[in-house]
């Protein structure tokens, strides 16, 4: 067992819950003790997407007719269901995780999958951690399910079938009472295996394989139960595919033939993506070039600046003996230059002699030294408590505040 710490976050109720804050922002605030249910297309009509507790306590269900549903219920409210926008917003959320481990990923439609191997003791341990995460989707307005395991498909079975904020070191125990529909399996895989009078998942990993192997050897590896019990189990690695977030600013030139050089590119990208940031009153800490290969590589150089900041004359001299470094392979056709940690910068008035603002001109000096020689380079010294006049000051960063 490897010591991978992975936890799965459930959101049963995400497109209800994420309809009712959208409503009510809207001045349109729909009490929870009235029915309330979104409908999508289904083939025959449409079909319950998502109820709130009332619609359910009234009888209507996920998948049935939305015309059946209103027959039971005549108060029951039904509105159209909208998965794009929940899809995004569960994206924002599985981005927004990451303040409790370094890799996420939305997990289904419905969820969110969080690689937190050692990250738990800054949180003040493995129970506290996931206290924490449930009370910060509850500030949100979500209904979270938790739980942590050492692999994501032991983590997903106990979120949405086991005990409240369940952790867990050794799967097999924990999973062994568990209905086998906590293996991530189709509706039909699933009716087969209760045939087989395989109910838990405790059952099916105590038969012997061979049988089970004959039986599901055309099944595709996600709909496999010993593929799933493997995964659960740690004995077949599952890897998290943790995507990047989107930049908020970019700009990209995509050329008709690979080039070797995008130092002429590098100043029109600068000033589109200069003026994407001054329409928003932002700027930038870092910046990011990717150069694409044609053969499929990706090559990347980052620049950081020591204030936030869009002027692209500066920006552009931070590149300067830096492109050189890059390994063209054989030639890029897309140049993309992204901001990264954009912060607000309001414009910035110039005194009566045309100067800049004070503390401008040493931030700008800073980055230029830093992007020549590297951040360790540079420091100022800070003043320190001491009574031997040599020991008075101590290095640290170049723009700290005394």
């Amino acid at each position: 067992m490897t010591g991978r710490r992975i936890v799965s976050i459930s959101l049963p109720r995400l497109a209800i819950e994420s309809w009712q804050s959208r409503a009510a922002r809207r001045g349109d605030a729909w009490p929870d003790e009235i029915p309330l249910a979104l409908a999508a297309p289904g083939p025959h009509g449409p079909v319950i997407h998502a109820a709130n507790r009332a619609a359910e306590q009234a009888g209507a269900r996920i998948g049935a007719r939305a015309v059946d549903c209103r027959a039971i219920c005549p108060a029951l409210r039904i509105e159209p269901a909208e998965p794009d926008r929940d899809a995004a917003r569960l994206a924002r959320l599985a981005f927004w995780a990451r303040r409790w481990g370094p890799y996420s990923t939305p997990d289904g439609d419905d969820g969110i999958v969080l690689d937190t191997t050692g990250a738990a003791h800054l949180f003040g341990g493995e129970a506290a951690m996931l206290a924490q995460i449930q009370a910060g989707f509850a500030r949100a307005g979500l209904t979270a399910g938790l739980a942590l395991a050492p692999t994501r498909g032991a983590a997903w079975a106990l979120a949405r079938l086991g005990p409240e904020r369940a952790i867990c070191t050794d799967p097999l125990p924990a999973l062994a009472p568990l209905p086998v529909a906590g293996l991530r399996l189709s509706d039909e895989t699933l009716l087969l295996l209760r045939r087989l009078g395989l109910r838990t998942i405790g059952d099916l990993a105590a038969i012997p394989r061979l049988s089970l192997m004959r039986r599901f050897a055309r099944a595709l590896p996600q709909d496999n139960p010993l593929v799933r019990l493997d995964q659960a189990l740690g004995r077949a690695a599952e890897p998290l595919d943790a995507p990047e977030p989107e930049p908020e600013y970019s700009a990209e030139a995509r050329l008709a033939e690979p080039v070797m050089d995008p130092s002429d590119w590098l100043p029109g990208l600068l000033e589109a993506l200069c003026a994407q940031m001054a329409a928003a009153d932002r700027g930038c800490r870092r910046l990011c070039l990717s150069v694409f290969r044609v053969d499929g590589e990706r090559r990347d150089i980052r620049v950081a600046m020591a204030a936030p900041t869009r002027d692209p004359g500066h920006l552009l001299r931070l590149f300067d003996g830096r492109l050189e470094r890059l390994d063209p392979g054989y030639g890029f056709d897309l140049i993309r230059l992204a901001a990264e940690a954009v912060e607000p910068l309001a414009q910035a008035q110039p005194g009566l002699d045309g100067a800049a603002p004070q503390g401008l001109a040493l931030a700008r000096l800073v980055d230029r030294l830093a992007a020549r020689f590297g951040t360790a380079a540079i420091s100022r010294p800070l003043p320190r408590e001491s009574h031997v006049p040599e020991r008075a000051e101590t290095p640290g960063p170049p723009l700290a505040a005394d």
